[in-house]
């Protein structure tokens, strides 16, 4: 598989790990939007957002559970959550994957 994600979490590829359990991994997106820009991805590959079934769901749980834990020891309360299914909607990798942003003041500029 040439998988982007799928590498980096196989330790093929160097990141900056921000969060890491044995389901999901966190790392820092290399070109951020937001003061902080965390890629929340699960270690199950799950192409994208409609490939998520009853056989996987249980990886995509444990991504939101993860998430206020990485919210947490980033020292965010408030953040926005944000998954993006398909090429024409803006997802690059083909590896289902959340962005967790935080900034001074999100406002309306990322919906």
């Amino acid at each position: 598989m040439d998988c982007l994600f799928c590498k980096i979490i196989a330790g093929e590829i160097p990141c900056k790990r921000v969060y890491e359990d044995d389901r999901v991994l966190a790392i820092y997106d290399i070109n951020p939007q937001a003061k902080i820009h965390v890629l929340v991805v699960p270690k199950q590959h799950i192409c994208c957002t409609n490939a998520i079934n009853s056989d996987n769901s249980e990886a995509v749980a444990a991504v939101f559970e993860a998430i206020p834990k990485i919210a947490n020891s980033l020292g965010i309360e408030s953040y926005r959550v944000i998954n993006n299914c398909g090429e024409k909607a803006g997802q690059s990798v083909m590896h289902l994957h959340f962005h967790l942003l935080n900034d001074e003041k999100l406002g309306a500029k990322i919906v």
